[in-house]
């Protein structure tokens, strides 16, 4: 069905439709958790597998009519386990929040510890925050980066693991611009006693990629977003050693969800195959380039960038210098075509609310054919626009 269709339905959704493309079209998204799906991934969404319920696993289900439905879940499996090397691989999760959802039901009880990044030092809501369930049925406990160099402690996290025994170590995070020492996280997890688990919701499309290292090589379970950088459908997927395989899945149904989006599992096989080749290597390869002479280039514009830089897609920078608030620098920008989130900074004195800082991502300017020298001429905009909105 196209807008023309949906408008002789709805005309007030068509509209909509039309205005976020119109949207789309007269800005510049430096959005870091999203990116434009390819159109093959679109098209499988779009699919009749969209109507079909199937509770259950292959094999398994509760409804009828499920075996085309099973041959694609068991592709999409395949295809995930051989993407990222990986024993186990669940795609049934509806979200990457959802994948973590099922990390706790397998592996941790109501009230146990998990030791997590500092959302406010780039970790992430799922992983402790007091607002999330995981901050409210478990017991969080956080570690920090260094006040210098803005990078994690992992002296200090691995005396904070020993002193609080956590059931769960976790890395990753949703504003930590560096490659993570997965190899200590392992070393610090096995010392403990504990499962590490490694959120790779924005670095998995790197990592497929040969970018930083591989999570599977060191974590007992990891989950996947795939719809950021692998340019996929929304949804998550969850990857582990064999022996927890029983575990996760009951985890996921039947504790957490009933039927999952075949459409989207569609979508997700259809992104693994798009994945593996080499030119999604390429695209990944230039997201961090980009990502990199973005930063540079504010650096050199009297902008500071948290860790003085990025190895990954992302990078938070600091907009006190330019005399504005977190939120006030990211409305700046996107009255001026440039979306942004506003983000907090390490040791930030501001409420989250406003924040100290953005956080800029390139996998969606990638996406849409930009290189390192758009970087330059993108970030030179954002150093004006801010210039000029100083309060």
């Amino acid at each position: 069905m196209s807008t023309d269709d949906v408008r002789s339905v709805d005309p007030r959704v068509a509209d909509l439709i039309g205005a976020e493309e119109g949207r789309r079209a007269d800005t510049v998204s430096l959005v870091a958790s999203e990116v434009v799906s390819t159109p093959a991934v679109r098209a499988a969404l779009a699919s009749e597998f969209g109507d079909k319920y199937a509770e259950g696993y292959p094999g398994r289900r509760y409804q009828g009519g499920c075996e085309v439905a099973d041959e694609l879940e068991e592709l999409a499996t395949a295809r995930a386990r051989d993407l990222f090397g990986a024993q186990y691989a669940n795609v049934a999760p509806l979200s990457g929040s959802a994948a973590s959802q099922a990390v706790y039901a397998a592996f941790a009880q109501p009230g146990d510890a998990v030791l997590a990044l500092s959302l406010r030092h780039g970790g992430h809501q799922t992983h402790g925050s007091r607002a999330n369930f995981s901050g409210r049925w478990f017991t969080p406990v956080s570690y920090q980066v260094e006040m210098a160099g803005e990078r994690i402690d992992y002296d200090l996290l691995r005396e904070s693991a020993m002193f609080h025994k956590p059931r769960i170590l976790v890395a990753g995070g949703s504003g930590y611009s560096r490659h993570i020492d997965f190899a200590a996280m392992r070393s610090i997890a096995d010392e403990v006693g504990c499962v590490l688990w490694i959120d790779a919701a924005h670095i998995a499309g790197l990592s497929i990629a040969g970018i930083g290292p591989s999570p599977t090589d060191f974590a007992d379970v990891v989950t996947v977003s795939t719809q950021k950088i692998m340019r996929g459908p929304r949804g998550g997927v969850i990857l582990a050693r064999a022996e927890h395989a029983d575990a996760l899945s009951r985890a996921v149904y039947p504790f957490l969800q009933g039927g999952p989006n075949m459409a989207a599992i569609a979508a997700k096989a259809v992104a693994f195959a798009e994945s593996s080749t080499p030119a999604y290597r390429e695209y990944a390869q230039q997201v961090v380039a980009n990502a990199s002479a973005l930063a540079a280039r504010l650096v050199e514009g009297g902008m500071r960038v948290v860790s003085g830089g990025t190895d990954n897609h992302l990078a938070v920078v600091d907009v006190t210098r330019s005399g504005l608030s977190g939120r006030a620098a990211a409305d700046a920008l996107a009255a001026a075509g440039i979306v942004v989130d506003k983000a907090v900074l390490p040791f930030d004195p501001a409420p989250v609310a406003q924040g100290s800082a953005i956080r800029v991502g390139t996998p969606t300017v990638t996406a849409n054919g930009l290189g390192v020298d758009d970087m330059v001429v993108l970030a030179d905009r954002i150093l004006d626009v801010l210039a000029g909105a100083k309060q």
